[in-house]
């Protein structure tokens, strides 16, 4: 996508009405890493998005851009936070206008920095776009990848791409304690990968108008962190492990207790039917950590990006627990590949 001749040349072959935009660097830890990490993230994503902006204007005016957003662009505001927009009363006049942004990494920075070009460019190009601000996916099935195991998702649990639900389950699998950062209070909307697919297709078959640019929050349900621990720790105490709970210093800057209520009525006022964490999913997601943990490494657990830090030194930190129950062993990728297939 930073290529700007190979992206014009790609859409001018195929010629596409609508074109979903994740290709994106993906996480805040990776961006927190260093000036490098935080350029790289910033260069790529922001530029990536522009070029595809000024690739449907030029080649393509009419194509509906459907972009992934991220939660994360609101922060977590003392006030209910909406879909995009806010209607605000001040000085006895009114307006709508976009929701205030409180991004809390160089990576979500990237995404409120995408959020605005695009608005901008639907409003003097009247190009025609659906920002999917995201929460935290769960899950690896998906309808179709249950046809083979060749097709399951990827399972990531590490320190800088895996997700909180994600290491939770590997850790319970491996005997390590589940490592919460400090209180566990932080709250974030979630969502099955299931409707994550669901949401594409209907922004796909629901596009904006020209010169629109929409914001769905695509999330299903809100959670603690401190809560899908006790949840993963019940999950895991059903199947005969002993799972416990471990408190560490949170190396983000964040609030760790916090007032959190986030709209996310619009796609389901579409069609989304949501499936929510049920005990069941939740058993299935630690039978898989169970499954494929002889491919962990357990030393990509622990934090080792500190926020307050313009330079870290990701040296591998080797848990002590994981040490004692898998023998020091160790794959050779910072994830579980959850099929044997090569790929």
């Amino acid at each position: 996508m930073a290529d700007y001749d190979f992206l014009e040349s790609n859409i001018k072959a195929f010629e596409p009405d609508a074109i979903v935009h994740f290709a994106e660097q993906r996480s805040a830890p990776y961006s927190m890493i260093d000036r490098k990490h935080a350029i790289f993230t910033q260069v790529n994503n922001v530029v990536g998005t522009l070029n595809v902006l000024f690739a449907i204007r030029e080649l393509r005016p009419d194509c509906h851009l459907i972009k992934l957003g991220t939660m994360g662009e609101y922060g977590t505001p003392n006030i209910d936070i909406e879909e995009g927009y806010i209607t605000i009363e001040h000085n006895g006049r009114k307006d709508v206008l976009p929701y205030p942004k409180q991004p809390g990494s160089f990576y979500h920075l990237s995404k409120v920095h995408d959020s605005h070009n695009i608005m901008f460019c639907c409003k003097i190009w009247g190009i025609r776009a659906t920002d999917l601000n995201q929460g935290v996916v769960y899950g690896t099935m998906t309808d179709e990848v249950e046809l083979d195991e060749a097709l399951i998702n990827r399972f990531d649990y590490d320190d800088v791409f895996g997700t909180v639900l994600n290491r939770f389950c590997v850790q319970a699998a491996i005997g390590q304690p589940l490592t919460v950062y400090g209180k566990g209070g932080q709250t974030r909307g979630f969502l099955d990968i299931r409707d994550t697919v669901r949401c594409i297709e209907i922004a796909c078959e629901n596009p904006a108008k020209s010169g629109e640019c929409r914001v769905y929050n695509q999330f299903t349900e809100q959670f603690s962190v401190l809560e899908l621990a006790r949840m993963v720790e019940a999950a895991g105490k059903k199947l005969g492990m002993n799972v416990e709970i471990d408190h560490l210093p949170d190396p983000r800057v964040e609030s760790e207790n916090h007032y959190y209520n986030a709209k996310h009525s619009k796609l389901i006022d579409l069609g989304l039917q949501p499936h929510f964490l049920s005990d069941s999913l939740l058993d299935s997601l630690v039978n898989i950590a169970v499954k494929y943990r002889d491919r962990v490494d357990a030393s990509l657990m622990l934090p080792q990006v500190n926020w307050r830090e313009p330079r870290n030194d990701r040296r591998l930190q080797q848990s002590m627990t994981a040490r004692a129950t898998l023998g020091g062993a160790g794959s050779d990728s910072g994830r579980v590949r959850a099929s044997k297939a090569k790929r």
